[in-house]
């Protein structure tokens, strides 16, 4: 019972050793070669390539957060396209329509956006 169970998940426990072993020695690798001479300019502080802000409560544009909210949805539409794609062939004439409408409602998002002028970068 227990072997069966172990045989199965095998391959994941390598995996999972194996990118432990790596990426512990990429930073034990890193740590050994790389040289070590700070700066009073590399201690610096710094945030995003801009001077320090006085005033930590200044505005920001709302198209970052366009562009953030963009990428969320567009990223969220891949992860269901890929099982959907795979699928196709089982879910039927419901499963299709159902996606397309999902489609067709991001499609109108995303032109709203577009004719906003959220896409607009000065």
């Amino acid at each position: 019972m227990i072997y069966n169970f172990l045989s199965e998940y095998l391959s994941i426990l390598i995996f999972l050793f194996l990118a432990l072993f790596l990426s512990i020695g990429f930073i034990l690798a890193n740590f050994l070669a790389s040289p070590s001479n700070p700066d009073p300019e590399k201690l610096s502080a710094y945030e995003c390539g801009f001077e320090a802000f006085d005033d930590s409560r200044m505005e920001f544009d709302v198209r970052f957060y366009l562009v953030a909210i963009l990428f969320i949805i567009f990223d969220l539409e891949i992860a269901f396209l890929f099982p959907w794609a795979i699928s196709l062939s089982g879910i039927g004439p419901t499963g299709f329509w159902s996606m397309m409408f999902f489609l067709g409602v991001l499609t109108i998002g995303f032109i709203y956006e577009w004719k906003k002028g959220a896409l607009e970068w000065e």
